[in-house]
Parts: structure tokens; C-alpha cells; sequence
């Protein structure tokens, strides 16, 4: 099997172009929230980058996980809004999308806080394998995984990013 590259922070770059092609289709401001723990690194960074004021969102998934009898409370980040979600349209940014699965119940924990008028979705990774009609309105890249292994976004003291292919522990 050969051995996955990706160049997070090359990736980024592209994330960053799309975004801000995405954002000068949309009207009005957009508030943008990450998902733990990837996702709110890239939401941080990208608030910066595009000179967006204050400070981005999180949004847990773990009250809304569809497994969450099997894996229980997780210990991720809890959901901070500094925005109004009623009529927001909101930019969700996640380092890699899978299944949907997670950002299914990052949607419904979004709506626990109010009802957007519009929710995007950014992404630094597509993998494929989705089980849920959920797509990306902005993908830096797509690649192919097998089922086993895992793709996470790691970032460095620095702040650099990178990515950490694993194979799943068995249960």
C-alpha cells in the first residue's frame, strides 16, 4: 500500500481561496463556527486570515451523536456561540468529512441555539464514504481511505498543521 502525503498547510491555502470565494456569493455577513477539534483550528485561523471581526464558533457534536449510547459523552470542546444563529448564516469548517455522520449532529446542535437562515459547510478533506446526504460547498481535497484507517488534522506549537493517518483500534 503506498503511503498517504497531504500537505495540510498547502491545503489550507486552497481552503482559504475557496472560502473566500464562497463568501463573495453570500450576502450579508457570515459567522463562522468549527468542529472540534480540526475544524475549530481551521476556523480560528481562517477568521484571522480573511480580517472576519470577532472571534468564531464551536459546535460540539456529542449531545446529537447517533452512537452516543455506544461511545458516550465525549471529552471534546464544548459549543460556544459568540454569535446570534437566528437568521446567521453560518460557514460550519471541519478538517474531514466522512461519513456526515458528525456534522449531521453539528447541525442539530447548531438549531438547539437558533434557526439559521443559511448553513455552509467548508471542509479541508473529503474522504468519501458518506452515509448521510451531506456535501462540502467547499473542499480543498479529496481522497480515498480505507474503511480502517483514520485521517486527522494535527497542529503543531507553532500553529502548522498536518495530517496523522492511523489505523482504528479495535473495539
Amino acid at each position: 500500500m503506498s503511503q498517504l502525503s497531504l500537505d495540510a498547510e498547502q491545503l489550507y491555502g486552497q481552503l482559504l481561496r475557496g472560502v473566500r470565494g464562497l463568501l463573495a456569493t453570500l450576502n450579508g455577513p457570515v459567522c463562522l463556527a468549527g468542529v472540534p477539534s480540526g475544524g475549530a483550528w481551521l476556523a480560528e485561523r481562517l477568521q484571522r486570515d480573511l480580517g472576519l471581526d470577532g472571534a468564531p464558533g464551536v459546535v460540539s457534536s456529542s449531545m446529537h451523536r447517533d452512537d452516543f449510547g455506544r461511545r458516550g459523552l465525549s471529552l471534546s470542546a464544548q459549543t460556544q456561540l459568540p454569535f446570534d444563529v437566528d437568521g446567521a448564516t453560518v460557514l460550519l469548517v471541519d478538517d474531514v468529512l466522512y461519513t456526515g455522520r458528525t456534522l449531521r449532529a453539528v447541525i442539530n446542535e447548531l438549531f438547539d441555539y437558533g434557526r439559521p437562515a443559511c448553513i455552509k459547510l467548508a471542509v479541508l478533506v473529503d474522504r468519501g464514504g458518506r452515509e448521510l446526504p451531506i456535501q462540502a460547498d467547499v473542499c480543498a481535497a479529496t481522497v480515498s481511505l480505507p474503511e480502517q484507517q483514520t485521517l486527522e488534522l494535527a497542529r503543531a506549537d507553532d500553529g502548522r498543521l498536518s495530517f496523522v493517518v492511523e489505523n482504528k483500534k479495535e473495539a
